[in-house]
């Protein structure tokens, strides 16, 4: 199997894991097990926490002491087992806490895997900036497989989905170590600083103007990644509870309806290489941070009815919202920092947006639906909504103002070297 393919089966398989519960686990926690609103915040602020904890010592592992992909392997492996252990879970607590360590050895393998396929491409004389969204699109696809095997076979709110999930992991955790080798580069300067011989160099990123303004906006905009995962399913679901629509395929098959934002992630995957070179970091930015408005003020007027086409226009919209921060964002990344801290500053790009961004949207917006949008049970999709879009419009005009960073085509070819 040629080097690409063999980084499309990890790409596929690392997304796989993760859609099979990421976005149904709402109807498991309301409607399953009939558990409160702002305690399910309190969950997805687990994968924050991780995050920020996880994907920047990691990271710094990957460049000083472990081979990047047998570390990466050893992580699968232990958040499968951790996922395998949810079913047997019976109070919202304990859940809180088995979901936090599985996310605590999941997260990191997101920028992991990325630092593993740029390290085997560039190794191989492959441009990055060319091959590697066509090989990221098959983490969409698996994210998508995953959430219509759910779905399709009636397990949206079941414990399935955790045990499909958990096998997945186990399987990429012992795939990964037959992949080439991603050596540490163990060499450190002579006379170097405690924080260079530890591998803490890529914290000094937060120095410069320019980097640290994009840590900061990636932890902003990373508060809006997981409210439609958090959300989306359950939003569409909650449909049948009104009899207009308690029939409708929205909300029968809420999780294929939601599964077209990955579909439309496939297409926007690979356009990223053109609109990257052709208008520069900040405009692609600024486009999926404006591309998060849509997102969620289709969502507001939508419905299953004649506002349908809001809906399923908001699940099109998403692959911009989602893709353009994401891969640009990491790309961004690999273009601007030294190759001996590469794998830390993926891990610190991680940890701004999935970690703070996740932790403190998690949080928050758990609180504030429960608090103001919830009332006798029944959330007011509508407000909450605009509300989210409100948020992500006053983030885009503040982008566009402060974040100063001008463009030359040729910055992003150095990827390749």
């Amino acid at each position: 199997m040629g080097i690409k393919n063999r980084l499309t089966v990890m790409s596929f398989l690392q997304f796989f894991v993760w859609g099979a519960w990421l976005i149904t686990v709402g109807n498991y926690w309301f409607g399953t097990k009939g558990w409160s609103g702002a305690e399910f915040g309190a969950v997805f602020s687990t994968l924050g926490i991780a995050s920020i904890i996880m994907p920047a010592l990691t990271g710094i592992i990957a460049d000083r002491w472990i081979n990047a992909e047998k570390l990466y392997g050893i992580l699968h492996i232990l958040s499968g087992l951790a996922i395998f252990y949810i079913p047997q879970v019976d109070n919202p607590t304990l859940f809180y806490w088995v979901i936090f360590l599985a996310m605590m050895f999941y997260m990191p393998t997101i920028s992991l895997s990325n630092s593993v396929a740029y390290n085997i491409l560039k190794n191989n004389n492959f441009d990055v900036v060319k091959v590697f969204p066509p090989i990221r699109v098959w983490g969409t696809i698996g994210f998508i497989a995953a959430m219509w095997m759910t779905n399709l076979s009636g397990n949206k709110a079941s414990v399935n989905m955790f045990y499909i999930s958990g096998f997945a992991s186990l399987v990429l955790g012992i795939y990964s170590f037959t992949l080439p080798k991603c050596p540490a580069q163990k060499s450190v300067v002579k006379n170097a600083s405690w924080t260079e011989k530890l591998g803490l160099d890529a914290f000094k990123l937060f120095g410069t103007y320019k980097m640290a303004l994009f840590f900061i906006f990636s932890m902003f905009l990373g508060g809006a990644l997981q409210l439609t995962n958090m959300y989306g399913d359950t939003y569409l679901s909650d449909f049948a509870n009104t009899p207009k629509y308690a029939d409708s395929f929205v909300s029968k098959y809420s999780t294929i309806i939601m599964s077209i934002s990955q579909i439309s992630e496939t297409l926007f995957i690979l356009a990223i290489p053109f609109f990257l070179k052709r208008f520069g970091i900040k405009q692609v930015m600024l486009i999926s941070m404006l591309a998060w408005v849509l997102r969620f003020g289709l969502f507001a007027y939508g419905n299953p009815g004649d506002g349908l086409w809001m809906i399923i226009m908001s699940c099109v919209v998403y692959g911009m919202a989602f893709d353009f921060f994401n891969i640009s964002g990491s790309l961004f990344i690999e273009t601007t920092t030294d190759f001996r801290i590469r794998s830390s500053a993926q891990g610190l790009f991680m940890m701004m947006s999935n970690g703070f961004g996740a932790f403190f949207g998690g949080i928050f917006s758990g609180i504030v639906i429960d608090k103001f949008f919830t009332h006798d049970g029944v959330r007011d999709w509508h407000n909450i909504w605009l509300s989210f879009a409100g948020y992500a419009l006053i983030i885009a005009i503040a982008f566009a103002v402060l974040f100063k960073h001008k463009h030359y085509a040729e910055d992003v070819a150095t990827v390749t070297h």
